[in-house]
Parts: structure tokens; C-alpha cells; sequence
């Protein structure tokens, strides 16, 4: 600017012939140069650290980024214009003053993360300028890195044990069904691959169903989070209560240490695993998924049907006939099945919830807790505008155990 406005006052001085012009024209000019010489011969040795504070977080809690600069240089630095773009927003303008030399400053922003996502941060630029501002040079200070800010989730009570049709799960206590030369907990289906010694023939009998004898008691749980991504069963609201009922379910059994498999309608499938690891790899994943239109809960829940075991809760929100009649089949081949249906979004107080404005446009009778007479004797925990899921969750699981059998977990 400086630059055309010289050499216009230059022009406009040899039309009117006005020697002011001419001077305050070339003033202008030289004032560029000197600028564009200051920094050219200033030079920057900075040492430059950049983290985020985590790097991985929750929706709704907080994480900063931290840029700490040191003055390598014998002289000191001009002031220092730090310019770090934020995925999704504007990004962050920072000014740290001169540094003497050694000197070190340090300069923290907040990230936003009200919403789950992976947001990419930077690459740093650092900008110097001369103390007029008329010329900058800028450099590249921290490379790109991501934070990912993962699904809310609320505090709530584990899915309960299991034991029918559940080889592999635990139980809270043992349960001696009879003593007939070998000491046994419980019957269960024969699976292939099992010791045909084991198999209880006088049961058998009666049941028309080869039953095995469970000869000691295991300790761990199985639970199947089937989460349900299609595009045409929701709309963004819906999509996020999904995903944070998904991520808190997971996050319960994973801390009572039981072995958890999340499973998506677009495919994806964590297959059964225990600890930290896994449940932030499920975690990383909900914090990215996103609604499709190639998505199938029928389709992945007549896979589920040959992969029977533990228990299985079914994450919905508008949800067709035939896939209704999926959902009750799997009854037969699960320790137990529950299903999460979204129909409606809670305003929540505390800022972690959707909007008002952003409540699901899908209205009708709210059945509450308890068998939907679509799903026959399938629980339904239905989350609604006044019920929030994990008010809705909470209650549900109480009132399907004995008190005594509560496990102690998030949210008890």
C-alpha cells in the first residue's frame, strides 16, 4: 500500500508539477526499503514447542495449546505475530513481545471441543515485521498435529452379566444347577469345538437342545454395542445422542474389564478385546463416524446372528419393521438384548447437550422403559426429550437386577 501510494504522490508531483509531492512520494519509497532491509538482515533462531494439553478429550471438558518460544539469537527479537489454524474455525493470531536473548515466552490458547472430531492444528506460522509493519516475513514454526476430541460420555452403570447362551461370559455369583459326579455352574449351549464329555445328556433330553456342563465360573463379560450410522435413521441431533450413548456403554464394560465389541452398520467392527487400548480405539473411532447412506442394520445384524454370545445392546433412533424383527430374533442367540432407541434429544444444562433448536423432528407416544409391543419381549430404553440417556440407562439396569447384584462402575 505504502509502496503504490509513493508512487502515485510521484506521479501526481510531475502532472502538477509540485515539489512537496515528489518528496513525500520518494519518502514513502525509502521508508519500503528500509523496512524491506531490517528484515532481511534480521534473522530468527528461535526454538519452538508446540503440544495440545490432552491431545485426546471429551467433548465438552477442556484442552489447550501451549507454544513455547526461546531466543536463540545473541540479539533480541522484534515483536512476533504467531498465526496456527484450527480445523473448523478461524484458527488463533497470538502476539508475543520481544524476546531478549535466551529469553523464553510462552502462549496458551483453548481449543474449541464442543463437538467429537479429529481437529487438525497448524502448521505455525511465525511472522516478523519491521516496526512500521510494512514488511513481514514469516516462517513455518511446529508442524500440523491433531487433537481428537471423543464422544461425551456419561456416567452409567455396566450391562449386567450374562450366563444363557453366553459360554464365554461371567456371572456374579455362581449358580450349582446340580451335582451329578462333577461339580458344574450352569448349562449352556453346545458350541463347536466343545468336549462332547461335557455335554449334560440327562438335560439334553429334556430340552431337545445339546447342552454342555460349565465346569468354573469366568470372570469376564462380553458385551456386543451394535451402533446404528444409517443416513436415512437420522438427522445430526439423533447421530450425536447416538454416538454418546455408544461411546458410554463401551466405557462402562471397559472399565469393569469385561471384553467389548463395538460394531457400526457401516461395517466396521472392533472385534472382542479387554483394556485401555481397545476402548480408545473404539473411542477414536466414534469420534469420526459419521452417518452414511451405504450403511445396513439388517445387514449386520443377520452377520451378528452366526456370532451369538454375551450380551447385545442395539444403539437406534428411527428404525424400519423388517429391521425391528431382526433385533427380536437375536433373543434366541444372545445372553441378553436391549436396545437403545433415540426419540428424542434432552436439553441438557450443564452445555454438553444439543440445543433446544436441535431436537429430533420425530414425535409420537413414548413408551418409556420396559418391552416396545414392536420389539415383543426386547427392553427398550427409549431417550426422549425429558429423559436423558443416562437417567434413562441407569434406571433400566437397576430395575433389571437385584440390588445386591449391582456392579459397582461409572455411574453407580
Amino acid at each position: 500500500m505504502v509502496v503504490w501510494g509513493g508512487a502515485a504522490l510521484l506521479a501526481a508531483g510531475r502532472l502538477v508539477g509540485i515539489s512537496e509531492l515528489y518528496v513525500f512520494g520518494a519518502a514513502g519509497l525509502v521508508l519500503v526499503l528500509v523496512a524491506a532491509i531490517y528484515v532481511h538482515v534480521t534473522r530468527l533462531d528461535l526454538e519452538v514447542d508446540r503440544r495440545a494439553y490432552p491431545n485426546r478429550v471429551h467433548a465438552g471438558n477442556t484442552s489447550r495449546v501451549e507454544i513455547r518460544l526461546r531466543n536463540l539469537r545473541s540479539q533480541t527479537t522484534p515483536t512476533l505475530r504467531l498465526r496456527d489454524p484450527v480445523s473448523g474455525t478461524e484458527g488463533a493470531e497470538l502476539l508475543v513481545p520481544p524476546l531478549d536473548r535466551r529469553a523464553t515466552a510462552v502462549v496458551t490458547y483453548r481449543l474449541p471441543t464442543e463437538r467429537r472430531g479429529l481437529h487438525r492444528i497448524g502448521p505455525l506460522q511465525i511472522t516478523m515485521a519491521d516496526p512500521f509493519g510494512l514488511v513481514g516475513s514469516s516462517t513455518v514454526g511446529a508442524a500440523r498435529i491433531e487433537v481428537t476430541v471423543y464422544p461425551r460420555v456419561d456416567e452409567v452403570l455396566p450391562v449386567p452379566f450374562t450366563l444363557a447362551h453366553d459360554p464365554l461370559a461371567g456371572s456374579l455369583q455362581p449358580h450349582a444347577l446340580g451335582r451329578g459326579g462333577d461339580d458344574f455352574y450352569a448349562l449352556r449351549p453346545y458350541v463347536v469345538g466343545d468336549d462332547l464329555r461335557h455335554i449334560h445328556w440327562p438335560s439334553t433330553a429334556r430340552h431337545d437342545e445339546l447342552l454342555v456342563r460349565q465346569q468354573e465360573q469366568p470372570w469376564q463379560g462380553r458385551t456386543t454395542v451394535v451402533l446404528d450410522v444409517r443416513r436415512s435413521a437420522h438427522d445430526a441431533a439423533t447421530l450425536e445422542a447416538a454416538v454418546s450413548a455408544a461411546a458410554s456403554i463401551v466405557s462402562a464394560n471397559c472399565e469393569r474389564h469385561d471384553l467389548v465389541r463395538l460394531v457400526t452398520t457401516d461395517g466396521t467392527d472392533s472385534g472382542f478385546a479387554v483394556g485401555r487400548t481397545h476402548l480408545e480405539a473404539m473411542l477414536e473411532h466414534l469420534a469420526v463416524v459419521e452417518a452414511t447412506g451405504a450403511a445396513s442394520l439388517r445387514a449386520m445384524l443377520d452377520l451378528l446372528h452366526r456370532d451369538a454370545g454375551g450380551a447385545l445392546v442395539v444403539v437406534v433412533a428411527r428404525t424400519p419393521g423388517d429391521d425391528v424383527k431382526a433385533i427380536t430374533r437375536l433373543g434366541r442367540r444372545y445372553g441378553s438384548v436391549t436396545v437403545v432407541q433415540i426419540a428424542g434429544i434432552p436439553i441438557r444444562r450443564n452445555g454438553h447437550g444439543p440445543a433446544p433448536a436441535a431436537r429430533s423432528p420425530q414425535r409420537g407416544p413414548v413408551l418409556g422403559n420396559g418391552s416396545d409391543p414392536a420389539l415383543g419381549e426386547t427392553p427398550v430404553v427409549k431417550v426422549t426429550e425429558d429423559v436423558p440417556f443416562d437417567t434413562a440407562w441407569n434406571r433400566y439396569i437397576r430395575s433389571r437386577q437385584p440390588r445386591h447384584m449391582i456392579t459397582r462402575g461409572r455411574g453407580a
